[in-house]
C-alpha cells in the first residue's frame, strides 16, 4: 500500500473541479452555435450529464471501468455503490493519493465524454431519448473502453497502448459516436439550401476560455501527482492550443478580418489532438521518456527502453 501525499491528493481533487467546469464550459461552446431558440436546450444536455454520470459512476461505472479485470474486457462489481473506495490509496493506479480521490477524477471524465457527442445532433434530439442513450452509451461503450485502455489488466493496456488523459477513451469514442448517431439521423432540415448561422458567439467565446482552463486539469491532473510531470503536461496543453488558435485564426481570416470562431474553434482543437500525448512529448513535440516519474501512473509506464547492445 503506497503512502498518502497530500499535495498530490490536493491537486488532484482541484483536477476534478476543473474538469468538471469543462462540461457546462462545453454546453456554452455549443450553444453560442445554434439557433437562439435551442441555446437553452443545448446548454441543458451538457449541464444534466453532471447529474446523471455522476450518479451512474457511483451505482456501477466506476466499478465496470476500474474494478477487478474479466478477460481484459470490463472491470468487476466489487465497487458497487463505492462500496470499498476508501481513503486509502489503490496501487495499481495511484499510490500516492486515495483511491476516492482517483475515482472523483475518473468521474468528471465519464462526465464530459457523452456530452461531446452531442455537437453532432443538438437541435435534432428529445430530451428523453438523449437521457436513455447517454445511460446505455456510457455503460456499454464508455466503461468497457476505459477498462481496455486504463483498468488494470485491460486487453489495451496489456498490449502497451499509451493514452495519457483520453484521446481513445475520451475523444475517439466521443467522435465515432457523434458520426454513427449523425450518419442514423441524416442531414438537418435545410441543410445545403440555408444558412445556419451561429447566434451567440460571445457564449462560444466564453465556453472555449473556459474548457482552455478546464484543460489543464483534464491533462495536468492525468499525471495523478504533483510533479513535473504534470507541469509538462499543462505546458504542452498551452502551447497545443495557442499554436492551433493561431493557425486557425489565418485560415479562416476573411475581408480584412480574423474569424472569432474560427481562432475558438483551433484553439479546442488543438487542445483535443495534445490530450492523448500531453504528459509524453516535450512543448515542441518531441518524445521524452525522462518526464516519466517511477511509480505507476494512471495510463501506463513506458514500455522498457531498449537496451545498448
Amino acid at each position: 500500500m503506497g503512502q498518502i501525499n497530500s499535495g498530490d491528493t490536493a491537486w488532484v481533487i482541484v483536477a476534478s473541479a476543473l474538469v468538471l467546469m469543462m462540461t457546462p464550459a462545453l454546453g456554452f461552446f455549443y450553444g453560442g452555435m445554434v439557433r437562439k431558440k435551442n441555446i437553452l436546450s443545448t446548454l441543458n444536455l451538457s449541464f444534466i450529464m453532471v447529474a446523471l454520470l455522476s450518479i451512474q459512476w457511483i451505482l456501477y461505472g466506476y466499478s465496470l471501468a476500474f474494478g477487478a479485470d474479466h478477460g481484459g474486457i470490463i472491470g468487476g462489481l466489487e465497487y458497487l455503490g463505492f462500496s470499498g473506495v476508501s481513503s486509502a490509496p489503490n496501487a495499481s493506479y495511484a499510490a500516492t493519493i486515495p483511491q476516492a480521490a482517483f475515482a472523483l477524477f475518473q468521474m468528471m471524465f465519464a462526465i464530459i465524454t457523452p456530452a461531446l457527442i452531442t455537437g453532432a445532433f443538438v437541435e435534432r434530439v428529445r430530451f428523453k431519448t438523449f437521457l436513455v442513450f447517454s445511460l446505455l452509451w456510457a455503460t456499454f461503450v464508455y466503461d468497457p473502453v476505459a477498462h481496455w485502455v486504463w483498468g488494470f489488466g485491460g486487453v489495451f493496456r496489456q498490449l502497451g497502448a499509451l493514452d495519457f488523459a483520453g484521446g481513445t477513451v475520451v475523444h475517439i469514442t466521443a467522435g465515432f459516436s457523434a458520426l454513427a448517431f449523425a450518419m442514423v439521423i441524416g442531414a438537418r432540415k435545410g441543410f445545403g439550401s440555408r444558412t445556419f448561422e451561429p447566434s451567440n458567439i460571445p457564449y462560444s467565446l466564453l465556453g472555449a476560455a473556459l474548457l482552455w482552463v478546464g484543460w489543464f486539469g483534464f491533462n495536468g491532473g492525468s499525471a495523478l501527482a504533483a510533479n513535473g510531470l504534470a507541469v509538462n503536461a499543462i505546458i504542452t496543453t498551452n502551447t497545443a492550443a495557442a499554436a492551433a488558435g493561431l493557425v486557425w485564426m489565418f485560415l479562416s481570416w476573411s475581408d480584412h478580418k480574423p474569424s472569432v470562431l474560427g481562432i475558438i474553434t483551433g484553439a479546442v482543437v488543438g487542445l483535443v489532438a495534445i490530450t492523448p500525448a500531453a504528459g509524453y512529448v516535450t512543448p515542441l513535440a518531441r518524445w521524452s521518456s525522462a518526464l516519466w516519474p517511477p511509480h505507476q501512473l494512471l495510463c501506463h509506464s513506458l514500455p522498457p527502453e531498449p537496451q545498448p547492445g
